[in-house]
């Protein structure tokens, strides 16, 4: 599993950039580049609502991976030794993106 860390700090499951959910979707499938990826599992954090319920963010993290073009994708999952989730003031999973992702188009 990779390690995993994430800037998008208005993320429900966000944990001192770690992340609490336990595992995640990385989405574009047809992305060829990290703007055209996405965490899908974003959720955001409401006024007056607390983190994820476990209050612990994880160092290491499942990553299910949509974005075939990924020099890391195998078999839909995340083969990188760590990835980094951008998006420090994201409102929605469009607005995030997988920094760590890499295209390996043409080859």
């Amino acid at each position: 599993m990779p390690a995993l860390s994430c800037s998008a700090m208005t993320c429900v499951y966000n944990q001192n950039e770690l992340c609490s959910k336990g595992d995640i979707r990385v989405g574009g499938s047809g992305a060829k580049s990290s703007t055209e990826t996405c965490c899908e599992s974003f959720k955001e954090r409401g006024e007056g609502t607390m983190s994820n319920s476990t209050g612990c963010g994880c160092t290491k993290i499942g990553v299910d991976c949509k974005a075939q073009n990924c020099t890391f994708n195998d078999n839909c999952k995340c083969e990188a030794g760590d990835i980094h989730i951008a998006g420090d003031s994201a409102c929605s999973c469009q607005e995030t993106e997988c920094s760590s992702f890499r295209c390996g188009c043409g080859k």
